[in-house]
């Protein structure tokens, strides 16, 4: 094998280990799952959130933790459903279909280590929105009591195991084809810098092969990490939403502000990386990690799951802003996505042609691998200004929920009305046996999870620039140690 060939397959530098290596990739494996489940059965509307057993430790039982999380009664089994898992099929197949038949624009990757260029097919916002219409031509027929939003409410464990499992599946199935890759093959195949340490763990949950694809009869080739990261999991995040501004408009028969914001704001985020979806080829998922477990997982169950729970939480326990509440809530959503949305931009623009009058006037260097680096407005002002605008986002989205937490006391006053507010602090819900929905001694401790995702997200995003800035050495040299001399901080100047 040639030395041109083979590196149309394997980096040329050891990429080393990341997330500690074996042992973090296998407690990532199996500790975020359960996050997602310990998430969906200690927040719900069986008796509260957080249940009460986690107030009250002295009287914390198995038996009594199953009464009050709504354990299925047929226990583990339980928690898959062989018709939840048929229908989660039929929405990954019609995806596809709508990838495959409707127009979209065409457009080339990056350059690969081989020299080659992938090409890639972008329409998720029209097949989003075909899939939308459908859903709210239902909810015109059938108001909040259609199948898919009921169907949502009903089956959200197991829905949680299905695509669950579709991302296990998918992980095992990309690792095993990864070993057919060969140098210099037609398909421009390739192996992802850090995805073939030897270690089977590592490599199946960091990704071994760059950007596998897949074949279908009639549908064609599909981009198995781009179909995943923007598609089916993004959109399904925006549909959970609305599934659960529908319960809570079928519970209490009114939709609070709170859940309006929360929901317009995600969907907002979710439609600006559809419409802009051409912009994923520059990113770190596409152009350098693998897709292995991690990307699977956090497309198809982390993402949707976890940053839509203030919407489900205020679906049991609505909260009402009020003008001002709004108001603040809006400055500081409209605050992150200006910073969000003008850096990406002014980089998606310098990239694809620097003399636009646009970003003409931004100062840049460059480097002696021939490319240039932003060192003024946004660019200037720090290294990830991008990541900064998209944490201050994550603020607007919980801070809907106030201070969270609720307790249900089942079997209400018969006088009082769904919907009725009780000392301003809870609400009657509706169905064949009234609830109150108070927030007594869990007023607080419901913040573990309706504010987890702003902690989160800046874990992730600290985490995420720190291997941006690893990617940047390996690739820029003593070029990037004089560029963090011009732009010295990373996300927020002065202190970080």
């Amino acid at each position: 094998m040639s030395k041109s060939a083979r590196k149309s397959v394997l980096p040329s530098k050891p990429h080393g280990y990341e997330f500690q290596g074996p042992p973090g990739a296998l407690v990532l494996s199996l500790g975020l799952p359960l996050v997602c489940y310990l998430a969906a059965f200690v927040c719900n509307d069986v008796s509260g959130c957080p249940i009460p057993s986690a107030l009250h430790p002295p009287s914390l039982t198995l038996a009594k933790v199953k009464e009050e999380a709504g354990w299925p009664q047929d226990g583990l089994m339980g928690l898959a459903s062989l018709r939840v898992s048929g229908f989660v099929l039929a929405y990954y197949l019609l995806s596809l279909v709508l990838q495959a038949a409707l127009p979209g624009l065409v457009q080339q990757g990056v350059k690969l280590r081989s020299g080659a260029r992938l090409e890639y097919k972008f329409n998720a916002f029209s097949s989003a929105m075909t899939i939308l219409l459908g859903a709210a031509i239902g909810t015109y027929l059938n108001g909040a009591d259609f199948v898919l939003w009921t169907f949502i409410w009903d089956n959200y464990t197991q829905l949680i195991t299905v695509n669950l499992g579709i991302a296990f599946a998918l992980s095992c199935f990309v690792y095993y084809r990864s070993f057919s890759v060969k140098a210099g093959n037609k398909h421009k195949r390739e192996l992802a810098p850090g995805g073939h340490s030897g270690n089977l763990i590592y490599d199946w949950f960091i990704g071994r092969e760059l950007n596998p694809r897949i074949t279908f009869p009639v549908i064609g080739t599909i981009d198995i990490k781009a179909f995943c990261e923007l598609r089916p999991g993004m959109l399904g995040y925006v549909l959970l939403d609305l599934a659960f501004v529908a319960h809570q408009y079928k519970i209490y028969g009114f939709v609070s502000d709170s859940i309006i914001l929360i929901t317009t704001f995600q969907s907002l985020y979710v439609f600006d990386a559809l419409w802009m979806e051409p912009a994923i080829l520059s990113t770190m998922d596409i152009t350098t990690d693998g897709f292995g477990f991690m990307l699977a997982f956090g497309d198809l169950v982390w993402l949707p799951f976890i940053y839509s729970l203030q919407a489900r939480y205020l679906a049991v326990h609505p909260v009402h802003l009020g003008l001002s509440g709004v108001a603040g809530v809006l400055a500081v959503q409209a605050f992150g996505y200006w910073i969000f949305r003008s850096a990406n931009n002014e980089k998606n623009r310098f990239r694809t042609n620097p003399k636009d009058p646009r970003v003409a006037h931004l100062q840049y260097m460059k480097t002696s691998s021939g490319g240039t680096l932003l060192t003024s407005s946004w660019w200037g002002f720090c290294r990830h200004p991008n990541y900064l605008g998209d944490w201050i986002m994550a603020w607007s989205y919980s801070l809907p929920t106030g201070i969270s937490g609720y307790v249900v006391k089942h079997g209400s006053p018969v006088m009082m009305s769904h919907g009725d507010m009780i000392d301003g602090e809870g609400v009657v819900s509706g169905g064949p046996m009234k609830q109150q929905i108070l927030q007594g001694d869990a007023r607080g401790w419901g913040m573990l999870i309706t504010y987890f995702y702003v902690l989160y997200f800046a874990v992730l995003l600290i985490h995420r620039e720190m291997r941006d800035e690893e990617a940047c050495k390996r690739k820029y040299g003593e070029d990037w140690e004089n560029y963090k001399e011009k732009v010295r901080w990373r996300l927020l100047p002065g202190i970080y």
